[in-house]
C-alpha cells in the first residue's frame, strides 16, 4: 500500500495559517500597525479603501529593513524577537509568531517599499498569493510602507463571508483604537476613501482618549492608580452617571497590549455594585503591568487572549482599586454633613431633663371597622392611603364570576384574542393592576392574564415599523430644537449603514460633517423619544444582533428601534394606558411573542390557583 501522508506545499500552509491570523481587513491592519510599533515608528498612518477589502495601507518612519530581511519577513515563522523557546515566557514587543506577513502575502497581493534610515536606497518587494513577482531596489522614504490588495483574491469561500464596507471598516477602527490607546506617545493617522478619520497627535492618555471619543467623555474620567507587588495597575474609570447601555468603551491592556479578559471585566462591575441600574456599562481605560514570565500570550493566534498566573489575586487588586478611586471621588452615597439641607441632629445640654418619647394607643381602634370615629386620630398615614389610587380588588376579580365589560375594541381585535386563547371566551375588564412596574394582570374567565409590558411595547412599535418599511412611507414626529449628537467613527460609519432605513421608519437625521448628526424628528410611534439615548440605543442593538443577510436588514432595524424605544419597565403605567396597550397588543398579527421571541402573555388559569392554595 502506498504511503499517503505528505508535506503540504507553502502556499498551501499559509493559506491555512491564514485562516487563523487573517479573519478580515481589521485583521491585516492589527498585524502591520503592530509592526510598525515594534519598528519603532513614531508616525503611523493607515489607508483604507471600500473597508480594506480592496486596499490597506501601512506607512511608517520606524527603522527599515534591509534587502534581505525585508525578503526573510515573508517567510514563514521569521522573526526578530524569537531566538529559543525561553524568549516567549519574555515577550515584550507585539509581533512575535512570524506569521503575519507570510498569512496575508498567501491571500493577497502585498506591495513593500522599505529603507533603513543609513541606506540611500530601499527595497520594493511584490508577492501575489505567495509567489514572489517583483524584488529591487526602489527610492522610497525611511521606514516600511505595505499595501495589501485585494484581499482573498484566491479564497472566495472566505471573501464571501466579508460583512459590507461599513461593517468591515468599524472593524478596522476598533483594532486602530485599541493600539492608538496602547501608545499616546505616538502618532497616528487613520483615512477612510481618502477622508481624514483621526489624526491623531503625541499627547497624554487622557487627551488620546477624548480625541478617540470626544470631547464630552472628558469630564466622566476618573484616575486612579495602585501598585503592588503582583501588579501596577492604571488608568481611568467613568463616572457612573455616564454608564451607557452599551458595550464599546470598555478597554484592558497588559503590558501595553490590548486584552479581553471577561473575569476582570466582572471584577470592575462589583466595584459599582449598587451604584448602576442592571443594564449599564461603566467605561475603563485599564492599563497593567506584569512581570512577562507571570502571563502567557502565545494562547491564541491573535494574541488578544491573555493567561495570568494568578488572576484570582488580581481580580481583588483591581475591584478594590476602581472602588477606591469611586470613593475618592464622592460618587459612592455618603451623607453630606456640611450640606444645609441634612438633617439635625438635636443637641442636648449637660443638665437637660431627658423626656421619654411618648406613644399615643387608642385601645377600641378596630382596623377592620370601618367607622370614622373608631380611627386613631391624626392618622394621616391611613386617610392618604385612602385616598391613593389603590386597585379596587373587588372589582378588579369580579369578572370571574360577576359582572363583566365587554371591551371596546374592533372585530378584529377580537378575532385576534380568539387566536391567542383559543376557545377560553376572553372578555376584557375595566380593571387592572401592575406589579412592579414591570407586568400588567387582568382577569379573564379562566383566571389571570400577565402581560410582560415592555415586550408588549415592542411588539406593537415593531409591527408598525414594518409597515412604514413595506410601505416606504412613516410620519415623523418634529423634536422642538434639533437635537445635535457627536458619534464616535466607528458609530457614525454604523449609521451611514442604516442611515435610508432609519429615515424610511420616520427619523429625520441631518448629516453635519466630522462624525456629527443633527436628529430633527424621531417615528411618531415612539413614545416620549431622547434622540441622542435612542440613537445610541439603535446602534447598539444593530451592533450586538447576529446576520448580515440584506434581505433582513430592513426587519433588524426595525427590530431594534422597537426595543430601544419601547416603554422599559419601572414605568408606572395608568389605568388607560394599561387598557391602552392591551388593546393595540391584540391588533398586532402576533400579539404571543416579542420581537425577540420571547413570551410576552402568560395565563394562570384558576385550577392552577388553585392547586396552590390547597
Amino acid at each position: 500500500m502506498a504511503d499517503i501522508i505528505r508535506l503540504l506545499p507553502d502556499s498551501v500552509a499559509n493559506q491555512i495559517a491564514a485562516g487563523e491570523v487573517i479573519q478580515r481587513p481589521a485583521s491585516v491592519v492589527k498585524e502591520l500597525v503592530e509592526n510598525s510599533v515594534d519598528a519603532g515608528s513614531t508616525c503611523i498612518s493607515v489607508i483604507v479603501t471600500e473597508g480594506g477589502k480592496n486596499s490597506i495601507q501601512v506607512i511608517d518612519n520606524g527603522c527599515g529593513m534591509s534587502e534581505t530581511d525585508a525578503r526573510m519577513a515573508f517567510e514563514r515563522h521569521a522573526t526578530s524577537k524569537i531566538q529559543e523557546a525561553a524568549d516567549l515566557f519574555e515577550i515584550r514587543t507585539k509581533g512575535f509568531r512570524g506569521e503575519a506577513l507570510a498569512s496575508i502575502a498567501a491571500i493577497a497581493t502585498v506591495t513593500l517599499h522599505t529603507r533603513k534610515t543609513e541606506n540611500e536606497l530601499g527595497t520594493e518587494i511584490q508577492i501575489n498569493g505567495s509567489n514572489v513577482e517583483i524584488q529591487g531596489p526602489v527610492s522610497c522614504p525611511a521606514g516600511s510602507n505595505f499595501t495589501v490588495n485585494n484581499l482573498f483574491f484566491n479564497v472566495p469561500a472566505r471573501r464571501k463571508f466579508l460583512k459590507n464596507t461599513n461593517t468591515e471598516f468599524r472593524h478596522i477602527t476598533e483594532e486602530f483604537i485599541r493600539i492608538a490607546l496602547s501608545h499616546p506617545d505616538l502618532e497616528f493617522k487613520l483615512i477612510n476613501n481618502g477622508t481624514p478619520v483621526y489624526n491623531l497627535p503625541v499627547v497624554n492618555l487622557k487627551q488620546r482618549i477624548t480625541h478617540l471619543f470626544g470631547r464630552s467623555v472628558n469630564a466622566s474620567l476618573i484616575p486612579f492608580e495602585s501598585e503592588t507587588s503582583i501588579v501596577k495597575i492604571k488608568g481611568y474609570i467613568g463616572k457612573p452617571e455616564f454608564a451607557k447601555k452599551k458595550f464599546g468603551e470598555q478597554y484592558f491592556f497588559v503590558n501595553n497590549r490590548y486584552m479581553r479578559h471577561p473575569y476582570f471585566h466582572r471584577a470592575v462591575m462589583k466595584a459599582y455594585e449598587q451604584l448602576l441600574p442592571p443594564d449599564a456599562v461603566p467605561s475603563y481605560f485599564i492599563y497593567l503591568e506584569s512581570d512577562p514570565q507571570n502571563i502567557d500570550v502565545n494562547i491564541h493566534p491573535t494574541k488578544t487572549e491573555i493567561k495570568f498566573e494568578d488572576e484570582q489575586a488580581i481580580f481583588q487588586i483591581i475591584k478594590a482599586s476602581v472602588k477606591e478611586a469611586i470613593g475618592k471621588t464622592n460618587l459612592a452615597p455618603s451623607i453630606d454633613f456640611d450640606n444645609e439641607s441634612s438633617f439635625d441632629i438635636p443637641y442636648i445640654r449637660k443638665n437637660s431633663q431627658v423626656k421619654i418619647p411618648g406613644i399615643t394607643v387608642n385601645p377600641d381602634y378596630n382596623p377592620f371597622d370601618s367607622e370614622t370615629d373608631k380611627r386613631p386620630s391624626g392618622d394621616s398615614t391611613f386617610k392618604s392611603r385612602q385616598n391613593s389610587n389603590l386597585p379596587d380588588w373587588e372589582k378588579l376579580y369580579e369578572g370571574t364570576g360577576g359582572k363583566e365589560m365587554q371591551p371596546e375594541n374592533t372585530s378584529s381585535n377580537l378575532n385576534s384574542q380568539q387566536q391567542v386563547f383559543g376557545q377560553m371566551d376572553f372578555t376584557q375588564h375595566s380593571s387592572f393592576l401592575q406589579l412592579k412596574n414591570r407586568y400588567i394582570f387582568t382577569p379573564v374567565k379562566s383566571g389571570m392574564m400577565v402581560v410582560d409590558q415592555k415586550r408588549a411595547y415592542e411588539r406593537i412599535i415593531y409591527e408598525r415599523l414594518v409597515h412604514s418599511l413595506a410601505h416606504n412611507f412613516a410620519i415623523a414626529q418634529q423634536t422642538l430644537f434639533p437635537e445635535t449628537i457627536q458619534l464616535t467613527p466607528a458609530d457614525y460609519s454604523l449609521l451611514n449603514e442604516i442611515f435610508d432605513d432609519l429615515c424610511t421608519i420616520g427619523f429625520d437625521i441631518s448629516n453635519f460633517g466630522n462624525n456629527t448628526i443633527v436628529v430633527n424628528g424621531c417615528p411618531s410611534d415612539i413614545r416620549n423619544p431622547e434622540p441622542a439615548r435612542l440613537i445610541e440605543s439603535v446602534l447598539e442593538e444593530y451592533r450586538n444582533t447576529q446576520g448580515d443577510i440584506k434581505k433582513n436588514a430592513r426587519e433588524r432595524v426595525a427590530r431594534c428601534v422597537a426595543r430601544s424605544s419601547a416603554v422599559g419597565y419601572n414605568i408606572p403605567l395608568s389605568v388607560s394606558e394599561m387598557q391602552e396597550v392591551i388593546d393595540q397588543l391584540f391588533g398586532c398579527e402576533n400579539p404571543n411573542y416579542s420581537p425577540t421571541g420571547k413570551k410576552i402573555i402568560f395565563i394562570l388559569d384558576m385550577q392552577e390557583l388553585e392547586k396552590k392554595l390547597n
